[in-house]
């Protein structure tokens, strides 16, 4: 039986990351489909399902960093992962506000139309929030030393202070 990687958080956290990435590029493609006639405007499900997988997964991030908050404060200063989380909790609001007006988009005549079109400016949005929280979660691991919380003596590990003056050492050579 496969067993889930411990922390979780890192491993959920890319599909968020990655269908923020795509759903501005399906709603623009979609949305110019169904204003050409190309395609049916029932189309428009596939990007409201992706948009409900984004909100999921920006959900199930969410959870699983604040599960694994206490053991990170143990090396990170608490106001960093406070700004991160906030920044998270923004995404989810804003994937939010964008779900809503993506199934609008659902709707018949120009109603739905109008709704399509704001939904590509709206998942620029998701985007825009994506981009900020995944570059604040970057900067817990690897200026923070947040991936210290789960590396042991026994493992070779060294505290993310001792990581940084190792380095700077190698690199006076």
């Amino acid at each position: 039986m496969p067993s889930f990687p411990d922390p979780l958080h890192p491993a959920v956290v890319h599909l968020p990351i990655a269908l923020a990435l795509l759903v501005p590029a399906f709603a623009l493609l979609a949305a110019l489909a169904i204003h050409l006639k190309a395609v049916p405007s029932r189309t428009w499900v596939g990007v409201v399902l992706l948009q409900v997988a984004l909100v999921g997964s920006g959900w199930m991030a969410l959870e699983t960093g604040e599960e694994q908050e206490e053991r990170v404060e143990e090396v990170v200063a608490e106001r960093h992962i406070e700004d991160h989380e906030e920044l998270a909790e923004r995404f989810q609001v804003v994937a939010g506000v964008a779900l809503a007006i993506v199934a609008a988009g659902l709707l018949p005549g120009a109603a739905g139309g109008f709704a399509r079109a704001v939904s590509v400016a709206a998942a620029l949005a998701v985007l825009g929030a994506g981009t900020q929280v995944g570059h604040s979660g970057g900067e817990l691991v690897y200026r923070h030393g947040a991936a210290n919380a789960y590396v042991t003596q026994g493992d070779g590990g060294l505290p993310a202070g001792e990581h940084r003056r190792e380095r700077d050492h190698d690199d006076d050579d």
